[in-house]
């Protein structure tokens, strides 16, 4: 989707409003900015990573002045996420992203890379088409919470040939009946096309949708009409008002519209279509195709207004809608808006109490992984560094490796609770505390590689009891005490204590 730098202007009303629970983010910004009756915040609460910087364009919005941009090199298939919030559980967002390059790469062309929310690829944006046009890319969608936050991320992909941006994120709440025939605990939303039709003036949206969802105009090579008195209401989706104000029509016959104008790919889609009749003593009547498959037969329009929906139509290549009278009709077909959808099928997600484990590890170091939030494991292909995921339909952490990353901190007794961890290796780092007793309950771990970091205290005699531990490494540390008889002992394993601590008493050399 895209809208011009110049339509931007002409919508800034007076008021002001900050909706609860919605967020308007200007991303790479440092001030909050009035815009469009909401306050854009800047960036910093919502992400700790990337850089912010200054596009190379002139006269282009304060919004879209700056962006937060990500490193690419080294990062394929690294993702970094806002995470924004708090948001309402189980609640029905539109979230929007904008893009415009501005030149930040120093490179003619703007860099292609993908979107995420939460656990869920959204889709791939590419803005060059817009920005030869100078012209900003918007990409929309609704997405149900599963949590006290969602998370907004962009991946570098195999396309992404420098480094990714983001311009602004809006993470609005829709009202509970908005979009309400779809399953968003198990699809989500991708905004295809939403148009006004016969309206040929600028993009309709706030304050006349409340939503601030933006209205296409549509259809200056067809006729269109005034509609003074058509009064509607009782819309699910709650359309806004003056979408109804004109229509397309024919003056007699069948109406074909190609729409929406690009060919589609094969997939399902969300199919919305809004219409009012101006004319109360009239009957307009007629039935809607899709392709040449029957859409809805027999609809009578009046000056309240009627919506059609379809949850999941299959659509590929073009789409034509026929509007046909029928018998008994005195007034030609008409259509005021329209939208459509992409329905995305949620994908699995990392079992919330190993997130919740990972976040505490992630708080106890000081320098994390730049790609550890988000979900851990998905969408498939945007695992976090160092973390590999078990299959099946309940997803949990199995292995960590953060070998030789530079990290620092200190190791959490939370790890423990990571209970189907079979793998632990943080050696090579410079990571300090003691080692946590709590590993012992680890019945999966087979091995835990800690050497060459800065470990104090006593090697703990709990580790002997996980009986599949077949490795344990904890040379060059600051580890003092005894080291376990019973770990000494333990038939089977591999153990390395020497060089580098000052036990207390000699324990042989490593076995």
């Amino acid at each position: 989707m895209s809208f011009s730098l110049l339509l931007l202007l002409l919508f800034l009303p007076s008021s002001l409003s900050l909706a609860p629970y919605s967020f308007y983010i200007n991303c790479g910004g440092s001030s909050v900015i009035n815009y469009n009756g909401h306050l854009w915040v800047p960036d910093s609460d919502f992400i700790s990573v990337g850089e912010n910087k200054t596009v190379l364009y002139s006269g282009v919005l304060p919004l879209l002045s700056t962006v937060r941009s990500f490193a690419r090199e080294r990062n394929t298939h690294k993702k970094f996420c806002y995470q924004i919030g708090p948001v309402i559980r189980n609640a029905n967002y539109m979230v929007r992203t904008s893009y415009f390059y501005g030149g930040v790469n120093g490179k003619k062309n703007p860099p292609v890379f993908d979107q995420i929310v939460d656990n869920n690829l959204w889709g791939l944006v590419n803005t060059t088409k817009e920005y030869d046009h100078s012209m900003t890319s918007y990409y929309e969608g609704v997405f149900q919470t599963v949590g006290k936050t969602m998370s907004v991320c962009i991946g570098v992909n195999e396309l992404t040939d420098s480094d990714p941006f983001i311009s602004a994120i809006e993470l609005v709440l829709l009202e509970s009946s908005v979009y309400n025939s779809t399953d968003f605990g198990k699809v989500g939303l991708s905004l295809v096309a939403r148009n006004n039709f016969g309206y040929t003036k600028s993009i309709v949206r706030s304050p006349d949708d409340r939503f601030d969802r933006f209205w296409e105009p549509f259809g200056p090579h067809q006729a269109a009409a005034r509609a003074p008195n058509v009064s509607v209401s009782g819309f699910w989706n709650l359309p806004p008002a003056k979408i109804f104000e004109t229509h397309l029509t024919v003056s007699a016959g069948p109406m074909d519209l190609q729409w929406p104008a690009l060919p589609l790919p094969s997939s399902t889609y969300y199919i919305a279509l809004y219409f009012a009749d101006d004319r109360a003593s009239s009957r307009r009547a007629f039935d809607i195709s899709i392709n040449n498959v029957p859409y809805v037969r027999n609809l009578s329009v009046t000056p309240s207004g009627v919506a059609v929906f379809a949850t999941k139509w299959p659509l590929d290549g073009l789409t034509r809608l026929r509007f046909t009278p029928v018998d008994g009709s005195d007034a030609s077909p008409l259509i005021n808006g329209g939208e459509i959808f992409d329905v995305l099928s949620l994908g699995n997600r990392t079992l919330v109490h190993d997130v919740i484990m990972l976040e505490r590890i992630k708080s106890s170091f000081l320098n994390p992984p730049e790609d550890w939030s988000g979900d851990p494991c998905f969408p498939v292909g945007y695992s976090w560094t160092g973390i590999t995921c078990s299959n099946g339909t309940r997803i949990r952490i199995v292995s960590i490796n953060l070998m030789h990353m530079g990290l620092q901190g200190s190791l959490p007794p939370e790890v423990a609770n990571l209970t189907a961890l079979n793998t632990l290796m943080l050696g090579n780092n410079s990571l300090s505390g003691p080692i946590p007793s709590s590993l012992g309950t680890l019945n999966h771990l087979k091995i835990l590689s800690l050497e060459n970091n800065r470990f104090s205290g006593t090697i703990p005699s709990s580790l002997a009891r996980i009986r599949s531990l077949r490795e344990l490494h904890v040379e060059n540390n600051n580890l003092n005490g005894t080291v376990p008889k019973s770990l000494l002992q333990k038939p089977g394993l591999q153990f390395s204590f020497t060089p580098g601590n000052s036990f207390s008493q000699s324990a042989g050399q490593n076995t």
